[in-house]
């Protein structure tokens, strides 16, 4: 019998990133490809389609072996219809690419938000491996988060469930793009973060000024950066815990290029968890760095094929 395979396709702004696994996790071929949504759904269907086939040639993966193939993308989405309804990073609107992947694969196509689908990676393969309840929270150009509750991506009614970056945690805070104010991703992303260390006068020592420098210039014991990572550290906790009172989880996990900082962003927000949050509550869940980086989206696109 043939080694059931997996593609797993996670669709940044940047890059379009291919990955086949195997059920056991173990990836045996990856690339990436240019993100080029704007020459439309259905030639990036068939360019994503074309390039697949050529790297399962290339390492030798019989095509009829690849199950189907998952994948993650940024975007409003109905999951089980597999449309797009709105990617703001892809300018996509109403797309049907679930059936364009589909068609141009010759395999079936599972999709799913990408904050989702690395959130899941994670709990298969990564931080959260044999957690019962999970929170994954993203710190990067916005905040995300994804839910996985024994195993399974919780998606809500609307596929709306984990957008923890729009709890409103400060009443008088500034606009969100969302149209809010005050939500999480405003007081807390690696974004917020670099823009309230520069207002607060804060000048690194590259050309752009970036949320690991301003870190690494509060453990060197700069003033403002130290005050502006306390700040994004306490309202990241206020966040983290109104989501965990909810949730109940065994652990959080944090990723995006932020957690890079180590145990200087990881260190004081568990002290803050423990007061924010209420005591059973935090007594039980662990905050964690995530541990698969960028192989979290594909590992998480392929687990969908899986289940």
């Amino acid at each position: 019998m043939t080694e059931r395979v997996a593609l797993g396709i996670d669709v940044g702004g940047t890059n379009v990133k291919v990955a086949f696994v195997k059920e056991d996790g173990t990836v045996i071929a990856q690339g990436s490809i240019p993100t080029d949504p704007a020459r439309g759904p259905e030639r990036f269907s068939l360019e994503v389609a074309e390039y697949a086939k050529a790297l399962a040639q290339k390492n030798d993966i019989v095509w009829d072996s690849v199950t189907g193939a998952g994948v993650g993308l940024a975007a409003f989405m109905d999951v089980d219809k597999g449309w797009v309804e709105e990617s703001v990073n892809l300018h996509w609107y109403n797309v049907p690419i679930g059936d364009l992947l589909s068609n141009a694969l010759g395999k079936s196509v599972r999709m799913d938000n990408d904050a989702n689908v690395a959130a899941l990676g994670e709990v298969w393969l990564g931080a959260g491996r044999d957690a019962r309840t999970a929170l994954c929270v993203t710190l990067g150009t916005g905040v995300g988060g994804g839910i996985v509750i024994d195993g399974r991506i919780h998606r809500g009614v609307s596929t709306m469930a984990g957008e923890i970056g729009h709890i409103q945690v400060k009443n008088d805070g500034e606009l969100c793009n969302c149209g809010h104010h005050g939500c999480l991703e405003t007081l807390s992303s690696a974004t917020a973060l670099v823009r309230h260390a520069k207002e607060a006068g804060l000048v690194g020592q590259s050309e752009e000024l970036t949320a690991k420098e301003v870190f690494d210039l509060a453990a060197d014991g700069n003033e403002i950066a130290q005050v502006a990572v306390a700040d994004m550290i306490h309202w990241l906790s206020l966040g983290l815990s109104i989501g965990a009172n909810l949730l109940n989880p065994d652990v959080i996990i944090i990723a995006g290029g932020v957690v890079g900082a180590g145990d200087a962003l990881i260190e004081p927000l568990r002290a803050a968890f423990a007061r924010d949050a209420l005591v059973r509550v935090s007594r039980s869940c662990t905050i964690v760095p995530a541990t698969l980086g960028s192989q979290a989206g594909v590992l998480g696109a392929a687990r969908l094929v899986f289940q």
